[in-house]
């Protein structure tokens, strides 16, 4: 009954990760808007997906410590296909900055309708289960 009830939602969990994880790529954007030389990045969702689906399990975002101060951080459980992408430089700026302030507030409220949809899927999916138990 487990193993038919994960399988049953591990496309919803995949996705929620995958978009928790693309959410905090667009947030780290945002905040580096202005930091010279920062390059936006992305992921390919479909990309990702499809090697999440497969159980592909490679390494997540790379991550460095600057300061014996500063956490560990936990590789993820989500295969990225090939890690963050660059975004295409859609302006140029004079620091070398390849942040696009509109295009970043757009995937973030993009990004996030969908995962709230991902979440309202999982829900009645489960409301479903949960009344076909009970009508036994």
């Amino acid at each position: 009954m487990i193993n038919k009830l994960d399988a049953a939602l591990s496309l919803h969990q995949n996705v929620l990760r995958v978009r928790g994880q693309r959410q905090e790529l667009i947030a780290a954007n945002i905040a580096n808007a202005d930091t010279p030389n920062y390059k936006a990045r992305d992921l390919d969702f479909g990309a990702v997906m499809k090697n999440a689906m497969s159980g592909v399990a490679q390494e997540g975002f790379n991550t460095s410590k600057t300061s014996t101060q500063h956490l560990d951080g936990a590789p993820s459980k989500v295969a990225l296909a090939g890690g963050a992408l660059f975004r295409p430089v859609m302006q140029g700026s004079v620091d070398g900055n390849t942040v696009d302030m509109d295009v970043e507030r757009n995937q973030f409220a993009d990004n996030a309708i969908r995962y709230e949809a991902s979440l309202i899927m999982i829900n009645g999916q489960l409301k479903s289960m949960l009344s076909a138990i009970q009508s036994q």
